[in-house]
């Protein structure tokens, strides 16, 4: 595998060119779980722009669902910032780690609080979601809803709490 093999990968995954993927998984599978400068591997990259059969694909080819880029952040942490529910559902489903955290200490649940994915939250606190740790700033997730204003999400987690 050489440079140019990598982001012609990476780029595949950016477009959602299926046909692409399925054939560079098939002749370089160690391209899978590649990461590019920014540490930003095609699973990450697919979910970030909300590819959902790209991101089948590599999970049945071995994508790592816990994969952190150079800030530590997750597919799953880009998903739940996003509110992409259903790719958070596939990471899930696929094994992905609901309380890693990244660089700064945010769990894929600070993400989904401060954004206001409630349904994001759902599913994380139904899979395990720790809703106190706090993130280099010394929040928790409810205190990143606290400070959104968040009526909703506050009610969650402090149900979850209880």
């Amino acid at each position: 595998m050489d440079s140019k093999e990598l982001t012609f990968f990476l780029d595949a995954c950016r477009r959602g060119d299926t046909g692409d993927i399925t054939q560079l998984c098939q002749l370089f599978p160690d391209l899978i779980n590649a990461a590019d400068v920014k540490g930003f591997t095609p699973l990450i990259i697919a979910v970030y722009n909300n590819h959902p059969e790209v991101v089948d694909i590599l999970l049945q080819n071995g994508a790592d669902p816990n994969a952190q880029d150079l800030s530590g952040n997750t597919a799953l942490m880009g998903a739940s910032f996003k509110g992409y529910a259903a790719l958070a559902e596939k990471l899930v489903a696929a094994g992905a780690d609901v309380n890693l955290r990244n660089g700064q200490g945010a769990p894929a649940l600070t993400f989904a609080a401060t954004f206001g994915q409630l349904e994001i939250a759902k599913l994380l606190l139904q899979h395990g979601a720790e809703i106190n740790f706090p993130d280099s700033r010394g929040k928790t997730s409810l205190d990143h809803a606290v400070m959104q204003e968040n009526e909703a999400m506050v009610e969650l987690l402090q149900q979850h709490l209880a």
